[in-house]
């Protein structure tokens, strides 16, 4: 018997996490970032770095998209339904924690 895995659902209580098993690298032959996973490399592209680098269990969503909307210097309504599309991503993946 097979037991399915219930999806986990990003909320402004969230505080996404790198999985154990993932981790972030820099690659210097590439000169770029990379994430690490079992049998996985994902290469991303800087906003997506910008927000796994936030993911450390201590920052909320919401202090998420407010960080990265003073870092970007766009409205925070523009950018959070990007942030959250993303971490809901990569948590349906099974590479962040929310």
């Amino acid at each position: 018997m097979q037991s399915r895995r219930q999806r986990a659902v990003l909320s402004a209580q969230s505080r996404p996490q790198l999985k154990r098993h993932v981790r972030l690298q820099f690659d210097p032959v590439r000169n770029a970032w990379a994430v690490l996973s079992p049998e996985k490399v994902f290469w991303p592209d800087e906003v997506s770095l910008d927000i796994l680098r936030l993911c450390d269990g201590q920052h909320t969503v919401p202090q998420m998209v407010d960080e990265l909307a003073g870092q970007y210097d766009a409205p925070r309504q523009d950018i959070a339904p990007d942030v959250e599309e993303f971490l809901q991503d990569w948590s349906d993946r099974f590479l962040v924690t929310l």
